[in-house]
């Protein structure tokens, strides 16, 4: 019996010596690249208006809040919030990146190197867009980080953080590159490097290393539940970063490219819809009246295959080529219409500055419906709209989803959308209507170009079999 237990004693320690030699060892790369790694910290001023201790807090609407504005003496009061990031040297003169939120509304930057010096830092430039910006301080022959290939990262491979998290200077974590492009809400240019290394509030800024001690990311955000590490981090290309850096050191800001669309993603319903043999490209459900793509002829329900010649393997993909692309350039791209490809040559313009970006208010209501009728087939009740109506949505064609059941039941419709077209045909009258779903073949998917308030997207919706 102890034999037998000495055996299996030596072989479980035998398999954890195997499995230690097959784990990385990341000393080496840490002794030679901590350095070009550094701290910084903010501190903003923020000044209140506080009147004299004792006097209460009157909101605006009392009668008494004017007396005590005009005759107390108001005392002003300074506080100062600071903060905690990282970031890293990209220049031995002094050039440094970071995230755009570590700095934003920063009065004062201080950057603390390795070896403890300390140095006042300016914004060169920041792009909220990607949460990059670009430090300078006055100091020469600093160590420096390499730039490593995003292209070559693989998922599964070992990556490594260096950064301060909650100021603890030049901690290190480590862990593998968990999926690369991915998407995250509100944030269209860019392909987020996902990794479950553990990254931290102060880990902001930080660089992802690869194994040969290159950069391949700047640490950004994390996903999670409770406000801490969840497993789930996100970095920004360093390809996508050094771009930004480019023009943020010629012009201090970042110029973009657009054409004018609202696409959505095209499911492997809304590609049967529309005759596509998979499910790719970028799927058109509005086209901007008078930008660059209504000039160039593009319309709502094309599908966008390729753009200057890059394929467009999901709507995602679209955002960021677009922005990449220098406005006044006239790109060739390829949609789907009608069962066909086609190619359409677009002039990029250039996206506003985030000031100038206005909001259309919801203009939907009017008068009753004139008429209503069925279509069975999907199980919707429609009816059509008025003149006025029509003139409050500023739509031409469309009909009002009076009833949903059925088939329709199971689609993502709802009563009081608007249906403007059946895959590529506007539909003005619910005879019209019947008559373009009756053209489709039972068992297929149709697409229905459906307005929700302002939003305008893409409904698939599967005929009934029997």
């Amino acid at each position: 019996m102890l034999k037998k237990l000495f055996i299996i004693a030596s072989l479980s320690l035998f398999l954890q010596i195997a499995q230690a030699k097959d784990l990385p060892d990341f000393t080496e790369l840490v002794e030679r690249q901590a350095s070009a790694v550094v701290n910084v910290s903010t501190t903003q001023t923020i000044r209140n208006a506080q009147a004299i201790p004792g006097m209460p807090n009157l909101p605006e609407g009392d009668p008494f809040y004017e007396f005590f504005r005009r005759f107390v003496p108001q005392v002003p009061r300074e506080q100062e919030s600071q903060s905690l990031g990282s970031g890293f040297i990209i220049s031995a003169d002094g050039y440094i990146l970071t995230n755009a939120h570590v700095v934003d509304s920063a009065d004062k930057i201080t950057i603390r190197l390795s070896d403890k010096r300390e140095f006042k830092a300016k914004v060169i430039g920041a792009d909220k867009r990607t949460d990059v910006a670009l430090l300078k301080i006055e100091a020469t022959g600093l160590p420096k980080i390499t730039q490593g290939d995003v292209n070559l990262l693989k998922v599964g491979e070992w990556v490594l953080a260096i950064g301060s998290p909650f100021g603890f200077d030049s901690s290190v974590t480590a862990g593998i590159v968990s999926a690369k492009g991915r998407s995250l809400s509100q944030e269209n240019f860019v392909p987020f490097i996902q990794t479950d290394v553990a990254i931290n509030p102060g880990n902001s800024g930080g660089p992802l290393f690869n194994m040969k001690g290159e950069v391949v990311g700047i640490n950004s955000q994390i996903y999670s539940r409770s406000g801490g590490y969840m497993g789930l981090s996100f970095a920004i290309p360093i390809d996508v970063a050094m771009d930004v850096v480019k023009q943020l050191r010629a012009t201090g800001k970042v110029t973009r490219g657009r054409i004018g669309v609202v696409i959505q993603e095209v499911t492997r319903e809304l590609a049967d819809s529309f005759g596509l043999a998979k499910p790719t490209g970028a799927l058109i459900s509005n086209v901007e009246k008078g930008g660059p793509a209504d000039k160039a002829g593009i319309q709502s329900s094309d599908v966008i295959l390729k753009f200057d010649g890059k394929v467009v393997n999901s709507s995602s993909d679209l955002p960021r080529m677009v922005a990449a692309t220098r406005p006044g350039f006239k790109a060739l791209v390829e949609v789907w219409r009608k069962g066909e490809a086609r190619d359409i040559a677009v002039v990029v313009g250039e996206i506003a500055d985030e000031n100038r970006i206005a909001q259309r208010g919801n203009k939907n209501g009017g008068s009753a419906p004139s008429s209503s009728a069925s279509s069975e087939r999907l199980g919707l009740a429609l009816s059509e709209l008025t003149g006025e109506q029509k003139a409050q949505l500023q739509i031409e064609a469309g009909l009002l989803v009076e009833e949903v059941k059925g088939a329709a039941l199971k689609s993502e419709l709802h009563r009081g959308d608007i249906i403007l077209a059946v895959n590529n045909s506007a539909v003005n009258s619910v005879d019209q209507f019947n008559e373009l779903i009756k053209q489709i073949p039972k068992g297929r998917n149709v697409a229905l170009l459906v307005r929700r308030g302002e939003m305008t997207s893409y409904v698939a919706l599967r005929l009934d079999e029997k």
